[in-house]
């Protein structure tokens, strides 16, 4: 079936901004972008109203928690809550049980996400045989089997010979390595960062360090090497600074910053409440003010969610003993959108989306994040206007675990469109199509 999207204001670039144009999608791709489309009989026809439409989002940090830890996430509720957060693009973390090291297991994850067919689903595989830091997996067929890169994420690689063997084995076979970067010999133990909250509350604390060693022991291995080197959750102002050095020589190393460590630092942190517990902890507000920097220099090539589901149970242990993780897929662009444009204008709306579009895809060399006549049809609808609490109980992923809840934000998906099909539709239809329409177009779904 044709479907037209009209009257919408459509992203081109950073540079080009917002044309008012109709988007014709014929199966799986952007057929047509016109003016004023015709109404063809037959055609399913969806009028935005003047929102606004973006490259489907894309996130390249997620934990779906499936295989093993189904109670915290499946892949299809994972999938749901990334559609409802406007992406169509989304790359699980290996940290499964079983730990996703083998093609087999890479297999079943694609898979169980085409089936589901809510987000398109690029697992990360494992480093090292069950993330034991001890012995390398089979990349070449990892990588026959789809994994976009190769990480350890939720441990970091101890080992600077066996990081330094990885990456001559992902070097030859073209493939990223993504850097879980966190040194145990400075981190154990601790529960959050190292500073005048820990020491508030009584907890042991995680240095900078811990993270920022790590970074700069692995960019003079990638230096050596030449290998694509990406660095997870960057969180610490010394890692910044490392990453921009790199970059400076003109060294392959491209970076990552979630929401939480942008929004927030230690300081925020109002009781050792394990829903503010995460890995890499929320740093000092310098920390902070350095990650903001570095994102809106460029040093920090792309946003991710690291969405890292729990249960209730777990998380209501408090700071000590909670599991670290917070969810964020849901909640990630209404709070960049509100507090990094509209309230401290850190960034342009367009370097938001572009941060989380286009910019990832290139970084990752991804055929997604624009739009444009032969591109996959990855569209999202936002409404900038209206004002919503973030209620966790509402959340469609599993994990409620947030810091976020009773936030007022704007910037919200209405409609996501992945490969063609709407995959999410805001719970007030009507006010996104107008009255009945929507109706309409859900039974010519069926």
């Amino acid at each position: 079936m044709k479907t037209i999207l009209k009257n919408g204001l459509v992203f081109r670039s950073v540079s080009e901004g917002w044309s008012k144009q109709d988007i014709v999608i014929e199966g799986n791709w952007i057929v047509q972008m016109v003016d004023n489309a015709p109404e063809e009989e037959g055609a399913r026809v969806i009028d935005v109203g003047g929102k606004r439409v973006v490259p489907g989002l894309i996130d390249m940090h997620v934990h779906l928690r499936e295989p093993g830890f189904e109670q915290k996430e499946t892949i299809e509720t994972g999938a749901k809550a990334a559609a409802k957060g406007g992406f169509t693009t989304i790359a699980p973390m290996p940290n499964t049980r079983p730990v996703t090291d083998s093609s087999e297991i890479v297999q079943k994850v694609i898979n169980r996400a085409r089936e589901v067919g809510l987000v398109r689903v690029l697992p990360y595989g494992a480093i090292t045989v069950r993330e034991c830091g001890q012995q390398l997996t089979d990349m070449k067929s990892l990588k026959q089997a789809g994994v976009i890169g190769v990480t350890d994420d939720g441990v970091g690689i101890q080992s600077a010979g066996m990081m330094k063997e990885a990456m001559l084995l992902a070097h030859e076979l073209g493939l990223p390595v993504v850097a879980h970067c966190e040194d145990d010999s400075l981190a154990k133990g601790g529960v959050m960062h190292d500073g005048e909250a820990a020491k508030r509350f009584g907890l042991k604390g995680i240095p900078s360090e811990a993270e920022s060693v790590h970074v700069a022991r692995d960019i003079l291995l990638a230096e050596e090497i030449g290998v694509h080197y990406h660095v997870c959750h960057i969180s610490a102002e010394q890692s910044v600074r490392l990453v921009r050095e790199a970059k400076a020589r003109g060294q392959r190393v491209t970076a990552e910053v979630t929401p939480h460590h942008l929004l927030l630092c230690d300081e925020d942190i109002p009781a050792p409440d394990g829903r503010w517990k995460m890995n890499p902890p929320l740093r000092s507000r310098r920390d902070r003010e350095a990650l903001i920097a570095g994102l809106k220099d460029g040093t920090i090539d792309i946003i991710a969610t690291d969405h890292a589901p729990h249960t209730s149970e777990e998380k209501a242990l408090g700071m000590e003993k909670a599991p670290f993780g917070i969810v964020g897929l849901e909640t990630a662009f209404p709070l960049l959108y509100t507090h990094l444009v509209l309230k401290d204008g850190i960034l342009t709306l367009e370097e938001l989306i572009d941060k989380m579009t286009r910019k990832p895809a290139k970084v990752f060399g991804l055929p997604y994040g624009e739009i444009a006549e032969g591109k996959a049809a990855d569209l999202t609808v936002i409404d900038l206007e209206t004002e919503r609490t973030i209620e966790p109980e509402t959340f469609l992923s599993k994990g409620k675990n947030t810091p976020f809840g009773g936030w007022n934000v704007k910037g919200w998906p209405v409609l996501t469109i992945m490969d063609g099909r709407i995959t999410w539709e805001d719970a007030k239809p009507e006010s996104l199509t107008g009255p009945g329409k929507w109706t309409e177009q859900k039974e010519d779904q069926r």
